[in-house]
């Protein structure tokens, strides 16, 4: 590219655009910060306590989950509620084995005193967010607690949340997430690190200090006249859940957002399922943004919590601007700042505003959870910062095909009944997720493995290992989603039970 040039000034301000973008999202991070910082202390409480446990409805949409439905059904039996205010709704779209495990279980409950319906589509109208709707017309519960068949309710999460309800303007509290499988794996770290970023620092800052936040789809209790009031449960995005809490809270709703109650979950513990969660959440929160945007900014809410909320629903547009950041980074070599006034005026500048505050988010978070050995988590950022940089062509895929409009159905994340131990390998009945994508993984890998080599040939050896940190990240991903799309094998210890509803 000769300097000067048409094409130079064109690229030029397409990477300064990128970084641009890149810092605004970074100095984002610094602000969701600040805010948790000042709101921390503020933790929410009840402004009274129910006399009467009012009746609950519990909601588990499941989806061929033949490894975990079992594990799922058996910790909602064990909840501390009065079965006589207890309904439990097992809400099946599923069309293998796991229709029967989960019809036989629900016989057990009914054999056992509880209020327990088995409701079964042959259709997938809506996905989850159809399901919902199906149970919800025929629930008998003024509470909706809805929970994913990857995660175990805590036994006693209802007398814990409850009482945030007595307050008539309060149409959902969330609980946080926590993980069943962490340690599985190095996959399994990284992601429990992104997930516990959210839920410690986004969704405290967010709550606490009033700006919008979101009902995470799962581990959350809902007003049932909320969802209706608000227009309930509608499948035209991937996120019926982050669409359902921006409508709700724009109708006035309040959220209660509660983080020392904690509802763990299953994590993905392959990269293809990995990648069909992020595409899917990244996609619907793109199709939320687009949806939802006009009407947040004709509201009558102060500036600063549209903005905020501007900056959640598009936040899975870093993807984007980063994939396009790997693309335009050859020629950035050829122009690189050597000086150290350049380094100090641009390289520092852009690196405090646009990569350190990642860092920053998540260290942080680990900080607040594991006080005492938080620091061994410092060993985990490279290999955060190259998961990030893998999946980040997946994830921008996914946010153009949601301004594009491009319609795709709802794609399940695998479950196996993963926890702390290492389970036993045996033969999956789960058809291997494949994409062509891995080619384009496989050739960024490629292209920074080259690019690593052209750095050092002009002696820019600061730009390395930030190069090598990428070329790992796509190699990771890529091999790891051929891996995962080879003839399958499972990770669960035991064969589900194969008895028939009668």
């Amino acid at each position: 590219m000769r300097e000067g040039s048409v094409i130079y000034y064109l690229w030029a301000a397409c990477y300064v655009f990128v970084q641009i973008a890149l810092a605004l999202y970074g100095l984002h991070r610094y602000a969701i910060l600040c805010l948790f910082l000042k709101h921390r202390n503020n933790k929410p409480k009840p402004v009274g306590k129910f006399r009467i446990l009012p009746k609950v409805t519990v909601q588990l949409p499941i989806f061929n989950e033949l490894y975990v439905v079992e594990r799922l059904i058996k910790a909602v039996s064990e909840l501390d509620y009065p079965r006589e205010s207890l309904e439990i709704q097992v809400l099946d779209d599923s069309t293998d084995e796991t229709s029967a495990i989960a019809g036989a279980q629900v016989v057990k409950l009914c054999a056992q005193g509880f209020n327990a319906k088995f409701i079964h589509r042959d259709n997938r109208v809506g996905f989850k967010a159809g399901a919902l709707e199906e149970g919800l017309r025929v629930a008998e519960g003024e509470f909706i607690y809805i929970l994913d068949a990857d995660f175990v309710t805590p036994p006693g999460i209802l007398r814990q949340t409850l009482d945030h309800f007595t307050d008539p303007k309060v149409g959902m509290v969330q609980t946080r997430w926590g993980h069943l499988n962490k340690d599985y794996s190095l996959l399994t770290r990284v992601q429990s690190m992104f997930i516990d970023a959210h839920f410690v620092l986004e969704q405290v800052a967010r709550s606490r200090s009033g700006r919008f936040f979101n009902f995470n789809g799962t581990g959350g209790i809902w007003r049932r006249s909320a969802i209706g009031n608000s227009g309930g449960w509608q499948h035209d995005t991937l996120t019926e859940d982050l669409d359902l809490s921006y409508r709700a809270q724009l109708n006035g709703w309040k959220f209660v957002y509660i983080d020392d109650v904690v509802t763990p979950a299953e994590l993905p513990v392959d990269m293809n399922g990995f990648k069909s969660q992020q595409h899917r959440w990244a996609k619907g929160s793109v199709q939320t943004f687009v949806k939802l945007l006009p009407a947040l900014w004709r509201s009558k809410l102060p500036f600063l919590v549209k903005l905020e909320g501007t900056a959640h629903l598009s936040s899975y547009f870093i993807c984007l601007f980063l994939a396009l950041f790997c693309v335009l980074l050859f020629p950035t070599l050829g122009y690189a700042h050597h000086g150290l006034v350049e380094i100090l005026c641009f390289d520092a500048p852009v690196f405090v505003v646009s990569s350190l505050p990642a860092l920053t988010f998540y260290l942080f978070a680990q900080q607040r959870l594991y006080p005492r050995t938080w620091l061994k988590e410092l060993f985990m950022m490279p290999a955060l910062i190259a998961v990030g940089a893998g999946v980040s062509l997946n994830n921008a895929r996914a946010v153009l095909e949601a301004l594009l409009n491009h319609q795709s159905g709802f794609t399940r994340t695998p479950k196996y009944g993963i926890e702390k131990n290492k389970p036993v390998l045996r033969k999956t009945h789960y058809a291997p997720l494949k994409s062509v994508l891995i080619v384009a993984e496989m050739s960024f890998a490629a292209y920074f493995a080259w690019l690593v080599i052209y750095a050092f040939n002009r002696g820019e050896y600061g730009a390395i290992p930030f190069l090598v940190l990428f070329q790992t990240g796509f190699l990771y991903v890529a091999v790891c989603s051929v891996a995962s799309s080879l003839p399958r094998i499972s990770f669960t210890s035991r064969e589900p039970e194969d008895a028939l509803p009668a």
